[in-house]
């Protein structure tokens, strides 16, 4: 993934990445969304969910927004529990429904987030290969751009399949009634109505994956020069993940506000049957204006210190910690 040895990337094939990436993806979720279950069902529970009410659901790989479908309380995330606070709902969550509830609504969102993943890192490690052979591999430019491009790709390629995967949920439609609810809306919005909220996306997910990959390989020859080491260990590749996810996560954190917000508010319009806002109210910029004006500047900074930050930045660490084994 990040710098080795040219012994080890002349036996690494595309294939190796794209499995040591998806072993790296699920071993990150198992970890991530515990965390992310226990801060839905503390949200639920001082904000009960009503139908056709979004959350964002995170499995460690991407962000998901999911839909409340139905009164039913059987849903995991409506199950009362009466939690005190993170630890609290952890030990009563496992005590009374099992640990497999701590990883409740995962499958359905590893058929997005996987192949995801696959493509981001894969992506990133062709590119970085590709300028290493042009700009030479101690420029610094090149975290910047394969960055960058893998992250454009993977959201570029995922947009329409996530509003896809977030309509069947709600609407419970088969193939065929899917096929003609999008072709439809392509016939009367064009093909661009397929990549709702794609900008927002793009202009967090761009500049965080930048940011991160620069500051990650900075971080990992500043903690290899000082330990005396040639290749990173876990403790350099988890350290430099940590720190570069935690600066790129602050920077980028009003976007992830605005690409939150602009999702959730598009999706309950389509499944509360309300008038759906108009392009120019739900830009990327219209959205950032209508925070501030509501909860001052510090609005796009909602969260900073909460369960949504430390995700990225335990994302970050496993993932790049994960390093060695993509070089085998």
């Amino acid at each position: 993934m990040a710098e080795m040895s040219d012994s080890n990337l002349a036996k690494t094939t595309v294939i190796q990445q794209a499995i040591a990436s998806c072993c790296g993806a699920i071993i990150t979720s198992l970890f991530v969304t515990p965390l992310d279950v226990i801060k839905t069902r503390l949200q639920a529970q001082s904000n009960p969910f009503y139908k056709g009410k979004c959350f964002v659901y995170s499995n460690g790989l991407m962000d998901h927004i999911c839909v409340c479908d139905n009164g039913d309380s059987k849903a995991w995330y409506k199950k009362p529990g009466h939690f005190k606070g993170m630890l609290d709902a952890f030990v009563k969550i496992t005590q009374r429904e099992g640990v497999k509830s701590l990883w409740s609504g995962l499958p359905p969102t590893l058929i997005m987030a996987l192949p995801t993943t696959v493509i981001y890192f894969t992506c990133y490690d062709q590119l970085s290969e590709a300028l290493k052979s042009r700009l030479g591999k101690d420029d610094e430019h090149i975290p910047i751009l394969a960055g960058s491009l893998s992250r454009f790709g993977s959201v570029t390629i995922v947009s329409p399949l996530e509003l896809i995967r977030t309509r069947m949920q709600f609407r419970k439609f088969s193939y065929k009634q899917l096929y003609l609810c999008i072709s439809s809306e392509v016939a009367s919005d064009g093909w661009l109505s397929l990549w709702r909220g794609w900008s927002s996306t793009v202009l967090r997910d761009v500049p965080f994956s930048a940011m991160y990959w620069y500051n990650y390989e900075h971080f990992k020859k500043i903690l290899c020069k000082e330990l005396g080491t040639h290749e990173p260990t876990f403790f350099i590749a988890f350290a430099s993940g940590a720190a570069s996810g935690s600066i790129a996560s602050v920077i980028t954190l009003p976007f992830d506000v605005v690409k939150t917000h602009r999702q959730t508010e598009l999706w309950e319009c389509e499944t509360l049957k309300s008038a759906v806002p108009q392009r120019d109210s739900t830009s990327t910029w219209a959205v950032m204006r209508k925070i501030v004006a509501k909860n001052g500047i510090t609005g796009l900074f909602a969260g900073i210190f909460k369960t949504k930050d430390a995700l990225g930045q335990i994302r970050s660490s496993i993932l790049c910690s994960l390093e060695t084994p993509r070089g085998w």
